[in-house]
């Protein structure tokens, strides 16, 4: 094995579980027994340091609760116990060098001493999982790993959050959240569009997995055509992207929901209400009045964005301007300046009947010619190798510029592929996380 294998190693072995816990522990015990086998009076000792360690521990205590006040208490009964016996330990060890013994002693007494405190204190970081493997010890952090987890699993409302805008301003990390977030499916039923989608995929950051929780804004995600919820999982990259993003930041991230605006793989409602279904109104309606009843996110319709890739990037720029007050801010990669199923004759026959008119009213490149739009705020991103995609974003930001939207529009190497909007979620987090009221 090389080196830098073994240090690898090393660095991603557990602070928190199984056999790190088990030798903590016989640590503790064989310092313990050291202490006392090197004086014969040691009962005095020992009741005097367990006496001065109890003050000790409640001053500990009492630190904790005012760093992270109105929070409730970081360090469960258990670890005050463990830190108890590490002053205790310390306290025992000061008065047995006290009595001036020689130098092996002394250099003994200090030792298991050390090694004994040590060993209790990463008994209470185990509980409470400040340095969850060795390498975090020295500052490095394993890559973020997104866990899947049954939507029953996820926990339920909280009464204690967190608030404020921007968030990164009034909140404060408890000890105990999560390295990372969690991936979960659940089913968001058409209540009122009837629209019959596939369970949505959603990414839930570490600040919604603790206690204070945090008021988090919302992003919902649509994937492109053909395609399903988990594409922006694997292609997109999107869990280990915005994971990234809330380890940058005390594990604040938006509550991601990618939902289903197709029905099937190869099906195409162009995200309208139209013949093809209603898949307009199940993605402005009914979505979030799903979310809004079954997750403790922030109501406020300033911290809520769309956005996708190609089917999922024109939805967005759909969805915006047809629902500005539901989603004000929209990410659009690779997408097109129109809803359309290959042709545009064919796409209002199959939508409308032939309707110019009905398609005009909520077709976003017609709708913008009408309206101005200044409350809303976006980017377009297209790949510089995408030659079909790639002119009809800089037409659709044309557009969005003239009717007073507040938009970027860049280019990324690439056609029109997952690398190249993998890369544009990626680029844009930081600016997505200032735009819904996370950072400043």
């Amino acid at each position: 094995m090389q080196a830098h294998e073994l240090l690898s190693r090393i660095a991603h072995l557990s602070l928190q579980h199984g056999r790190a816990r088990a030798a903590s522990t016989a640590a503790v015990m064989v310092g313990l027994v050291v202490l006392l086998a090197v004086t014969r009076s040691a009962r005095r000792p020992v009741v005097g340091a367990a006496a001065v360690a109890v003050p000790v521990t409640a001053v500990i205590g009492g630190a904790v609760w005012a760093a992270y006040r109105p929070l409730p208490n970081q360090i469960p009964l258990t670890g005050y116990i463990w830190i108890w016996l590490a002053v205790g330990i310390l306290v025992f060890a000061a008065a047995l060098l006290l009595r001036k013994p020689g130098v092996r002693r002394a250099g003994v007494i200090a030792v298991a001493a050390a090694a004994a405190a040590a060993a209790a204190v990463g008994q209470v970081n185990a509980e409470v999982g400040v340095f969850p493997t060795v390498g975090s010890l020295v500052g490095h952090r394993p890559p973020t790993s997104v866990q899947p987890v049954s939507f029953g699993d996820v926990p339920g409302f909280e009464d204690a959050v967190q608030s404020g805008t921007p968030l990164d301003s009034a909140w404060t990390r408890p000890v105990r959240t999560p390295g990372s977030g969690v991936v979960t499916e659940v089913e968001i039923p058409g209540t009122e569009s009837g629209f019959a989608a596939r369970p949505a995929v959603l990414y839930l950051p570490p600040a919604y997995l603790t206690s204070p929780r945090a008021v988090l804004p919302v992003l919902v995600m649509i994937a492109g055509q053909p395609g399903r919820p988990q594409d922006w999982f694997s292609s997109g990259r999107l869990g280990s992207t915005v994971d990234a993003y809330a380890a940058r930041h005390d594990g604040l991230a938006p509550v991601v929901v990618v939902i289903d605006a197709l029905g099937s793989q190869d099906a195409n409602p162009l995200c309208l209400d139209s013949a093809l279904g209603n898949a307009a109104t199940y993605v402005a309606r009914d979505v979030p009045a799903w979310i809004e009843t079954s997750l403790q996110v922030s109501h406020d319709p300033a911290q809520w964005a769309i956005g996708g890739f190609s089917y999922g990037g024109t939805c967005s720029i759909q969805l915006a301007v047809n629902y500005p007050r539901i989603f004000p801010t929209f990410l659009d990669f690779l997408g097109q300046d129109e809803p359309s199923l290959g042709d545009h004759a064919g796409t209002v026959a199959a939508t409308f009947g032939g309707d110019e008119h009905a398609f005009a009213a909520v077709n976003p490149a017609d709708v913008l010619k009408t309206r101005q739009f200044p409350e809303l705020t976006g980017v377009f991103v297209a790949g510089a190798a995408d030659d079909e995609y790639r002119p009809q974003q800089q037409r659709m930001f044309a557009a969005a510029r003239a009717a007073g939207l507040n938009v970027r529009y860049y280019e990324l190497p690439g056609g029109h592929e997952g690398a190249t909007w993998s890369a544009a979620l990626e680029r844009e987090m930081d600016w997505t996380g200032r735009q819904l009221g996370l950072t400043s």
